[in-house]
């Protein structure tokens, strides 16, 4: 066991509807739609890389899913939101169908920096496999992924030509090699989304933040955004989208399809700057998640 050999106590049996399934003629219409949005994910090939076709791929994966993304946020975001949008319908959060991607570093998870200045390391709490999608689809970053999610069917060989950035959890030698490639990364100007709690949990409100990535922010003199991610169906908190434990994505991604009225509540909190140490970056970002959560579905 190491540092990175996160685990958690979370079980399969954590993750249930909070409402009826949809009917099975509305989920085979969202399964049709997602293999479509994910052959046009397929058919972008190296394009997916580009930050504007990568955002509108991944809000068309949550539209054909049916789920709805609302983001509250800081006011010093670029374009800050007043209230809650949702991703993927007319005049809903980013217009994603038409909108460019913000600039690299400009956009609303991302700290306003001069030009020269270091990018945003953005910290999330880690619940689902749709965390990553949902705010590829708010803007898309550099994310910091796990191993074996390169391997999974069908979002494995999109990652990777998204440019995701993976680690091994169990190597503790390449973690500071690792650590490395996030502060030249945000050196560059460019933000890395990470997931400091190492797996997924069915809510914010559970498992430790480890250290080493906060590192990378102290080293690069970057900035930390804390953002919650919590799931809803019909405004009630659900776990419905949790991927835990041993669990197989197919059965994942079923439950998901078929859950009803689900949204994602990004919430964006003001940015921690990067003074003191890795422990104290990781305590006050995890402090700041946990507070921004929507009470925890029993």
């Amino acid at each position: 066991m190491n540092a990175w050999a996160a685990t958690s106590t979370c079980t399969p049996r954590c993750a249930r509807h909070t409402v009826p399934r949809v009917s099975v003629a509305r989920l085979a219409g969202r399964c049709a739609a997602l293999a479509g949005a994910l052959a046009a994910g397929a058919a972008a090939g190296e394009r997916l890389a580009d930050r504007r076709t990568m955002r509108l791929r991944a809000a068309a994966v949550l539209r054909a899913l049916g789920v709805r993304v609302a983001v509250t946020g800081a006011a010093d975001a670029p374009g800050a939101y007043g209230g809650a949008r949702a991703a993927g319908g007319p005049g809903t959060y980013g217009s994603p169908r038409a909108a460019p991607a913000p600039a690299p570093g400009r956009g609303p998870l991302s700290v306003p920096r001069p030009p020269d200045g270091p990018g945003t390391l953005i910290v999330a709490d880690h619940i689902s496999w749709l965390d990553v999608l949902t705010l590829l689809a708010v803007e898309p970053v550099t994310v910091l992924a796990k191993r074996e999610i390169g391997r999974w069917p069908l979002l494995g060989p999109l990652a990777r030509k998204a440019g995701t950035r993976f680690i091994d959890r169990e190597g503790l030698r390449t973690l500071p090699h690792v650590v490395a490639e996030l502060a030249g990364l945000l050196r560059e100007g460019r933000s890395v989304l990470v997931f400091p709690q190492g797996t997924t949990w069915c809510s914010a409100a559970a498992g430790r933040f480890r250290r080493a990535t906060f590192q990378a922010a102290v080293d690069a003199g970057a900035p930390v955004r804390p953002v919650t991610v919590a799931y809803a169906q019909h405004g009630m908190p659900s776990t419905v989208a949790a991927f835990l434990g041993d669990e197989g994505f197919g059965r994942s991604l079923h439950r998901v399809a078929a859950a009803g009225g689900l949204t994602v509540r990004v919430t964006v909190h003001p940015p921690l700057e990067p003074a003191g140490d890795r422990r104290v970056l990781a305590e006050r970002a995890q402090h700041v998640i946990r507070a921004g959560e929507s009470p925890a579905h029993g």
